[in-house]
């Protein structure tokens, strides 16, 4: 089995990887959408995880030069730079023959070279990507529950009426939206809910992540400049201060408009305790609803130990997807001798 980098130039050999993921996610994971095409080859030129290095390796059939799988190396370059995210993933036809322990082995050596101690990844709790990761030495470390809102059983008025339930508990506060890059006017605000992210469960050797007015622009506000993706923001703003208190944002891909993703959502500590969560969540779903006309679904996924998140997308009627995601982390320095004797 030959293992090449792939150039993003390679339009067929990109295509052809994005059409490995597209047929394992079908079977491996149905109740969930497939990155799409688009989206799978922006990360070769944008980046990955906020716009970060990553590099694609594929694994290539020696007779026939279908590709017997792939694996992607995210490379965090402002923070936690010791690590690098890893995700490998095996073809259909090809599984049960060492090609995830081969792809495995060459993005831990890629990884050390470039000076990282410490591989993490994710992958379906139960499954076979688990007990994989078990036998190579990796260590469990954050189970992520998800859940899934079917827009289409939503009864009508109901975010309306969750919204109005919320607002009673949150008077002095408004509600801002937009669509896309962050206004100047909030870009401020975006950059300290961004910082409140950091008091979410993450894994226990993580860094928290630090964010400025220059990352927020280049990294997050770029990726969405870039991306296939329709990003929308809804934020609650404390009248007597100025302060952004509160703010949620979804994607929603054009190339997959029935489904959305949520993205953060996060409460500043000086404002907790005013339902300002379930607040921007229900007029972010008012608003959907006429952006979106299309959207059927949206997506998340929360620590199980976020009870209080998790309460607030239940309340809006999202329902438990099984299975969840469960994190990893891999020493390269304990690897050393299954990398080079395994």
């Amino acid at each position: 089995m030959r293992i090449e980098q792939v150039d993003p130039a390679n339009a067929g050999l990109v295509r052809a990887c994005h059409d490995v993921l597209v047929a394992a996610s079908a079977v491996d994971d149905p109740g969930w959408p497939a990155e799409s095409a688009e989206r799978f080859r922006l990360a070769l030129t944008e980046g990955g995880r906020s716009r970060e290095p990553l590099e694609l390796w594929a694994a290539l059939d020696p007779d026939t030069g279908a590709v017997a799988g792939w694996c992607h190396i995210d490379l965090p370059d402002l923070d936690n730079k010791d690590r690098a995210l890893v995700f490998p993933l095996v073809a259909l036809d090809f599984r049960r023959r060492g090609i995830g322990r081969s792809l495995l082995r060459h993005a831990l050596l890629r990884a050390k070279a470039h000076g990282r101690t410490v591989l993490d990844g994710a992958t379906l709790t139960g499954s076979a990507g688990a007990a994989f990761a078990t036998a190579v030495g990796a260590t469990a470390e954050l189970p992520e529950a998800r859940r899934v809102l079917d827009l289409r059983s939503l009864p009508d008025g109901k975010a309306a009426q969750l919204r109005a339930v919320a607002a009673a508990h949150a008077a002095g506060y408004r509600i801002v939206r937009w669509a896309g890059p962050t206004p100047d006017e909030h870009a401020a605000g975006a950059v300290a809910l961004l910082t409140a992210m950091n008091d979410a469960p993450r894994g226990k050797s993580w860094d928290h992540e630090q964010w400025t007015l220059d990352r927020l622009r280049t990294r997050f506000d770029g990726w969405v400049r870039v991306s296939p993706v329709r990003a929308y923001s809804v934020a609650a703003i404390h009248e007597a201060t100025g302060e952004m208190a509160a703010l949620t944002q979804v994607r929603v891909d054009r190339s997959l408009p029935t489904w959305g993703h949520q993205g953060l959502t996060a409460v500043t500590r000086p404002h907790r305790g005013h339902r300002l969560g379930l607040l921007v969540k229900a007029a972010m779903l008012d608003w959907l609803a006429e952006a979106e006309p299309a959207l059927e679904r949206i997506g998340t996924g929360n620590a199980e130990s976020n009870r209080f998140m998790i309460a607030v997308n239940e309340t809006l009627g999202y329902e438990l997807l099984e299975p969840g995601w469960t994190s990893y982390e891999l020493s390269i320095g304990a690897a050393v001798d299954w990398c080079y004797g395994g």
